[in-house]
C-alpha cells in the first residue's frame, strides 16, 4: 500500500522534479511523502481497531493534523437526502447541533459551502473574496464566522458523493494550497470505503441488537405463556385439592393448615390468617394464623375498627401497601378507637379477600408480606379472589360437617348421660340426703359459731355457761371463772387501717387467746371486739389471774397488719362462781362485764376481779358521771384561778383557769378530779367548751382583771377530729374575752403521741389570735427540736419535776430546760410550787415565772400572790 500511495502521489505531480540537481527540494518532497505515508497507514490501522464511528473520527482528525493545519475540521455525511455532522471541531464556532434544531441542521448545511461542494461534487478551496462572490451569485448563504480560507473536498463512494471533508483557517499565516487540496482529495478517496464499511457495520450491529431484542421479547412471551399454563395447571390442581378438603375427615386445625398449604402453591403465603364471624356476628375469631414474626394467634375480639373489620365493611378485595394503610390510619378509618390492635407497622403489602359463607360475608382471608423483595400484584389479588370462592365453599361445608358431627356427638353424649343419670338416680338420692345432713350440720354450726373467727358465739357460750353452772350446783365440784376481754384499740384499727384489717386483727387476737387457755376451756366471741373465756375446774382464783396475765402479755405484742406493726392491749374483767346467792349465767356475764369496765377506768391494759364492793363503787361512778352532765347543764361547775407570778418582782403575771364542783353528797371535787371524771364519762370536750363559755360570761360581768393574761388547759382530743376542732374554734370566736389575752395549753404527752395532728391544729388556732403553750413538759419526752417547729409562746413544766429540786442532777436538768426554752424564746413557767423553799431555789437558779399548786376563793385572796376563786 505505501508503494501504491507513493505512485499515486507522484502521478498527481507531488514528486515531480523539474530540476534533478535541486537536492533540497527533493529531500523536502520525500519528507512530505513519508509523513503522508505514515498518516495513511495510521488511518488504515485505525479503521481496523476502532469499534465506533466516533473513535474513527477522532483518530482521523489527529492523523490529518499531522499533514496539514486542521484545528478547524468537520465531517459532513449524507444520509439519503439529509446532511449530518457526525464530527465537528472549531476554534470560534460552537457545534451547529447546539445552535440549530435537529430537523433544520440539514437545510442550513445545504445553503452553505458544504452544500455547494455536494451539489458540484468538486473540491473547493475558497478564500474570502471567492466566498463573497458565491454569495452574490446566490450559490451559498453565509454561515458561521468568516474564515480566511475554507477547503472542502467531496467524499465519493462508487462515484456517488456521500459527504464532505472540510478544514478552514481564521488566520492569514495559515494558508492552504493545491498541494493540501490534492492531499485532502486523496484522503477522502481513501476513507470513503472505510466510512461506508464502518457505517454498514454499525447498521449491522443495530440490526443485530434489534433482532436480539425481538428474540428476547419472543422468549419472554413464550416463557410467560409457559408460566401462565403452569399456573393454570396449579390453579386447577389447587381447586381439586380444596374440593377434596371440604369432604375430608381432617380436624379443623389440620383442615386450615392444608388450606394454607394449597394457597402457598399459588402465591407466597408465609404470613396468612383466616378470620370468621361468630354466630351472632358481634365478634371475630381467628381459626388459622401463621406469621414469620409472631407465633401467637390473635384472640377472639368484639368488632372494632381494625383492618379486618374495614375489609368486611367494604365487602370487596383489597391490595394495600404500607402507605395505603398509614393513609387510612391518618384519616381515622383504622385503629382510631382501638389503637392496641395496630400491628401493621412492619407490613410491606397486605391482600384481604372477603369470604362469602351462606350467601353473605362471613369472614376474611388475608396474606401479607414484611419484605420489599416479596411484592404482590393485582393479578395475585384476582387469583386469590377466585380461589377464595372455593375456599369459602370448603369452609362452609367443613363447618356444616363439624356442626353435624358435634350434634351427633352431643346427642350420643346426652343419651349416655341420661342413661347414667337413670342408673345413678338411687345413688344420687342417697348422696342428696347425705348432703342435706351436712348442710343441716353446717347451719347448726353457723348458728352457734362466729363466722369470722370460727369461735363459739354468744348463744353457744351462754348455753355452755348455763350447763357448767348447773353441773357445779349439782356436783359441788369446785369453782369456775369467767373472763370478759375487751380490746383497747380496736376502733382505731378500723378507723385507720379499714374494716378488712380490723377483721384480720380479730382473727389474730382469737389465735393468740387460744394459746393462753387449756384444751377443755371455752373461748367465744360475743361480737365486735368482745371475747369471753370460760375456765372450768379451777383450784383457786389465782388460776384465773394467771390466765389473765398470759393474755395481757400475749396481746401486748405488736400485730402485723398490712405490713405495719400495730400495738394493742386489752382490759379484762374476771367473775368467779359461788360469790352470789342467786347466781345465773346472765349475772356472771354481767359481773365479768362490770369488772372489765372497772379495768378500763383504771387505765386499761389490766384485769380486775369482780367483787360486790367494787360493783357498788362502779355504780356510784356511773351515777356521778350522769350528775356531772346535769351539773354542766345547770351551771353548777365553777371557775377558780391559780396565780402565775414573777419571782423577780412578785407581780402577778397571769392566772391559770381551774374548775371545781361543790357536790351535795361528795363535797368539793377539785380540778384534777373533775378532769378524770369527765374523761371516764367521755365529757372532756364538753367540759373544755363549758370553761370557755364561763370565761366569756365572767369577762362580760367585769369579774376578770383587764390587765392579766389567762391560761386555759384543753384536751388534745380537740385536735384529733375535724368536727371537734371546728366546734372549739366556733366557741373561741363566740367568746367575748379578747383571744390575745388567752393562752391555750395542751398536754406534752399527747403531743409526743401524735405530733402531726398538733402541728395542723396549732396552725388553725393561731389564726384565731390565741396564744399557744405546752403544759406538763417533761412527761412525753418531746425534744426542743420538735417544739421549735410549733407556734408556741409558753412552756409549763410537769409539777413533779420540782419535787426533788435540791438534788444537783435535778437542778442540772432544770437548768438545761431553762436554757433551751430561752434559746427558743419560750416563756418557761414552773408549775406546782408549794413551798417557800422551792420558790427560793428557783429564784437562785434564774427562773422567773412560777405557778402555785392550789387555788383559793376570791374572798381569801387579799394577798395578790395567792390564787382567787370566782364563782358564776
Amino acid at each position: 500500500m505505501p508503494n501504491n500511495n507513493e505512485q499515486h502521489l507522484k502521478s498527481h505531480g507531488t514528486l515531480a522534479v523539474s530540476n534533478p540537481s535541486d537536492e533540497l527540494q527533493l529531500a523536502t518532497a520525500f519528507k512530505r511523502i513519508e509523513a503522508a505515508q505514515q498518516a495513511l497507514l495510521g488511518i488504515s490501522d485505525l479503521a481496523n481497531t476502532v469499534t465506533t464511528m466516533q473513535e474513527f473520527y477522532l483518530g482521523l482528525h489527529q492523523h490529518l493534523k499531522q499533514l496539514i493545519p486542521a484545528d478547524n475540521f468537520y465531517i459532513c455525511l449524507k444520509n439519503q437526502e439529509r446532511l449530518e455532522l457526525p464530527f465537528f471541531a472549531d476554534e470560534k464556532d460552537a457545534n451547529p447541533l447546539d445552535l440549530c434544531a435537529d430537523k433544520s441542521l440539514s437545510d442550513v448545511l445545504k445553503r452553505g459551502l458544504t452544500g455547494y461542494v455536494i451539489r458540484t461534487q468538486q473540491p473547493l478551496l475558497c478564500d474570502e473574496a471567492m466566498c463573497e462572490q458565491l454569495k452574490q451569485q446566490g450559490e451559498i448563504d453565509e454561515i458561521g464566522s468568516p474564515s480566511h480560507q475554507w477547503l472542502g473536498v467531496p467524499i465519493t463512494h462508487n462515484e456517488v458523493t456521500v459527504g464532505v471533508l472540510t478544514v478552514q483557517s481564521y488566520q492569514q499565516k495559515v494558508a492552504y494550497s493545491a498541494r493540501e487540496q490534492e492531499l485532502m482529495v486523496f484522503i477522502s478517496h481513501h476513507i470513503a470505503g472505510v466510512l461506508e464499511r464502518l457505517r454498514h457495520q454499525q447498521q449491522l450491529e443495530i440490526a443485530i441488537e434489534q433482532r436480539t431484542q425481538e428474540l428476547s421479547h419472543a422468549y419472554e412471551k413464550l416463557k410467560q405463556e409457559v408460566y401462565e399454563r403452569r399456573r393454570a395447571e396449579r390453579l386447577q390442581r389447587s381447586l381439586f385439592e380444596i374440593a377434596d378438603l371440604a369432604t375430608s375427615n381432617l380436624e379443623m386445625r389440620d383442615f386450615y393448615a392444608e388450606l394454607h398449604r394449597v394457597i402457598g402453591h399459588l402465591l407466597p403465603a408465609q404470613n396468612c390468617y383466616i378470620a370468621l364471624y361468630t354466630e351472632d356476628k358481634t365478634h371475630l375469631e381467628f381459626p388459622f394464623f401463621v406469621s414469620q414474626i409472631s407465633h401467637e394467634a390473635p384472640k377472639p375480639r368484639a368488632m372494632k375498627d381494625g383492618l379486618v373489620e374495614y375489609l368486611l365493611r367494604s365487602q370487596r378485595p383489597m391490595l394495600l401497601d404500607q402507605k395505603g394503610i398509614q393513609r387510612l390510619i391518618a384519616q381515622g378509618t383504622l385503629y382510631s378507637k382501638a389503637p392496641d390492635l395496630n400491628h401493621t407497622q412492619q407490613m410491606h403489602q397486605w391482600i384481604g379477600i372477603p369470604l362469602m359463607i351462606q350467601g353473605s360475608v362471613g369472614g376474611a382471608l388475608a396474606v401479607y408480606s414484611f419484605s420489599a423483595d416479596q411484592k404482590y400484584q393485582f393479578k395475585d389479588m384476582d387469583l386469590l379472589t377466585f380461589v377464595s370462592q372455593h375456599i369459602a365453599t370448603a369452609i362452609e361445608r367443613k363447618l356444616a360437617t363439624e356442626t353435624l358431627k358435634r350434634s351427633n356427638e352431643e346427642l350420643e353424649e346426652k343419651v349416655i348421660a341420661r342413661t347414667r343419670e337413670l342408673a345413678r338416680a338411687n345413688k344420687d338420692l342417697q348422696s342428696e340426703i347425705s348432703q342435706r345432713r351436712k348442710v343441716e350440720q353446717q347451719l347448726q354450726h353457723d348458728a352457734t359459731h362466729d363466722t369470722l373467727t370460727g369461735l363459739p358465739n354468744r348463744m353457744m357460750f351462754m348455753t355452755q355457761l348455763q350447763s357448767t353452772l348447773q353441773q357445779h350446783r349439782h356436783d359441788s365440784i369446785g369453782e369456775f371463772a369467767l373472763l370478759f376481754i375487751d380490746l383497747d384499740r380496736f376502733k382505731l384499727v378500723n378507723d385507720t387501717l379499714g374494716h378488712l384489717e380490723g377483721d384480720h386483727f380479730l382473727v389474730q387476737t382469737a389465735e393468740r387467746l387460744n394459746l393462753c387457755i387449756r384444751e377443755h376451756d371455752m373461748l367465744a366471741r360475743l361480737g365486735g371486739d368482745e371475747f369471753v373465756i370460760l375456765l372450768d375446774h379451777l383450784h383457786s382464783i389465782d388460776d384465773a389471774k394467771d390466765v389473765a396475765e398470759r393474755i395481757l402479755s400475749e396481746l401486748a405484742k405488736p400485730f402485723n397488719l398490712n405490713g405495719k406493726m400495730f400495738n394493742s392491749g386489752a382490759s379484762i374483767g374476771i367473775a368467779v362462781s359461788g360469790r352470789q346467792t342467786k347466781e345465773s349465767s346472765e349475772s356472771l356475764l354481767r359481773d365479768a362485764d362490770t369488772a372489765m369496765y372497772m379495768a378500763k377506768t383504771r387505765g386499761k391494759g389490766c384485769y380486775v376481779v369482780f367483787d360486790e364492793q367494787s360493783h357498788q363503787q362502779l355504780m356510784r361512778n356511773i351515777l356521778l358521771e350522769n350528775e356531772l352532765r346535769a351539773a354542766m347543764d345547770n351551771g353548777h361547775i365553777h371557775l377558780s384561778f391559780a396565780s402565775v407570778e414573777s419571782l423577780l418582782t412578785g407581780q402577778e403575771l397571769a392566772r391559770d383557769v381551774r374548775l371545781y364542783w361543790q357536790h351535795e353528797e361528795h363535797g368539793l371535787l377539785q380540778h384534777e378530779q373533775l378532769l378524770t371524771l369527765a374523761e371516764q364519762a367521755n365529757l372532756r370536750l364538753d367540759l373544755d367548751r363549758y370553761a370557755v363559755e364561763m370565761l366569756s360570761q365572767l369577762y362580760c360581768a367585769e369579774a376578770i382583771p383587764a390587765e392579766l393574761e389567762l391560761h386555759l388547759s384543753l384536751s388534745s382530743q380537740h385536735l384529733t377530729h375535724k368536727h371537734a376542732l371546728r366546734s372549739l374554734k366556733s366557741g373561741l370566736r363566740n367568746c367575748q374575752l379578747p383571744l390575745q389575752r388567752l393562752c391555750l395549753f395542751f398536754s406534752e404527752l399527747a403531743l409526743a403521741r401524735d405530733n402531726e395532728v398538733h402541728i395542723n391544729g396549732f396552725e388553725e388556732l393561731q389564726d384565731l389570735g390565741a396564744q399557744l403553750g405546752i403544759s406538763c413538759y417533761g412527761n412525753g419526752y418531746s425534744s426542743m427540736v420538735t417544739l421549735s417547729f410549733l407556734p408556741l409562746s409558753r412552756l409549763k413544766l410537769e409539777p413533779e419535776l420540782i419535787q426533788d429540786i435540791r438534788g444537783p442532777r435535778h437542778q442540772r436538768l432544770l437548768q438545761a430546760i431553762r436554757l433551751s426554752a430561752s434559746s427558743l424564746n419560750l416563756e418557761l413557767i414552773i408549775d406546782g410550787v408549794k413551798t417557800a423553799e422551792q420558790r427560793q431555789v428557783l429564784q437562785q437558779m434564774g427562773f422567773n415565772a412560777i405557778q402555785y399548786h392550789t387555788a383559793l376563793p376570791m374572798t381569801d385572796s387579799a394577798n395578790i400572790n395567792k390564787p382567787a376563786t370566782i364563782t358564776s
